[in-house]
């Protein structure tokens, strides 16, 4: 894999940049797709995608300092290190707060909530997807040693310095199990999409889905990450879990409340 594109002095673009503005794009702008279908103004998604982009990347790193507190409460300046400004944080993070502020966006608009959650959601698989490449070109979220006919073998020094990615040794290509992964739920998504629905289930459907996806996929990781009870599981195995309960109650209230209408 090649983390950087271009490196000229200074000006450095790496790969995992470039691609993660790409997932951000494709996911807006199938969203905006989406939005249109539904009568909602393309343009207030494009704004909305702004917000949950800059929710995201915050979301992303404060689980990453919550999920290893002790590591970066004894050693704060690597908060501010480049090698963890260069990382793309903990999903679970992003994905949660980036939902946070879709809500405020939301209701600040006075959009009906589920019909918007719905029509994004394929556009947040689309770019999950992309965006999981992007980890694989800088190396980060690597899986552990395999012997595997489809194993992938890291050789770029500029990766190991960045991530700590291990270099010739046969690993697990767990960042591209993901995105298969994500490219899958997003033509299911889009076929759900398609089909008359309870306006918040294809949401719940993703969450649910995709939980259930990163939960195993987190078996073949092997990159530094917190773990809890007792090192039986991940933090993000155990968010998964919460996420899983939490969309399936979700869908229990969901069912019970009226249909949504837009308001004007």
């Amino acid at each position: 894999m090649h983390p950087k594109i271009l490196d000229l002095g200074p000006i450095t673009v790496h790969t995992y940049g470039l691609l993660l503005a790409l997932a951000f794009i494709c996911g807006i702008w199938v969203t905006s797709r989406n939005a249109r279908k539904q009568g909602i103004e393309p343009d207030l998604v494009w704004n909305l995608g702004l917000v949950i982009i800059f929710a995201a990347l915050v979301g992303a790193k404060l689980i990453l300092f919550l999920s290893d507190y002790r590591y970066y409460s004894d050693n704060p300046r690597e908060i501010f290190a480049l090698s963890t400004l260069r990382s793309s944080g903990a999903y679970y993070g992003g994905l949660f707060l980036a939902l946070a502020a879709a809500i405020w966006f939301v209701k600040k608009k006075k959009l009906p909530f589920w019909t918007v959650a719905d029509l994004a959601t394929p556009g947040i698989a689309i770019g999950q997807a992309i965006g999981r490449m992007g980890c694989l070109s800088a190396g980060c979220c690597y899986g552990k040693p395999t012997h595997m006919p489809w194993s992938i073998t890291f050789t770029d020094r500029y990766a190991y310095e960045n991530v700590g990615v291990p270099l010739n040794i046969p690993l697990h290509p767990t960042q591209i199990y993901e995105s298969i992964g994500a490219f899958c739920l997003f033509w299911f998504l889009m076929q759900r999409f398609s089909k008359k629905h309870a306006a918040g289930r294809i949401l719940l459907e993703y969450i649910t889905l995709y939980s259930l996806i990163r939960f195993v996929v987190e078996f073949f990781r092997d990159d530094d990450r917190g773990f809890v009870l007792y090192g039986l599981l991940s933090t993000s195995q155990l968010i998964a879990v919460l996420a899983i309960l939490g969309s399936a109650a979700s869908y229990y209230f969901l069912i019970r409340r009226p249909a949504e209408v837009p308001q004007n």
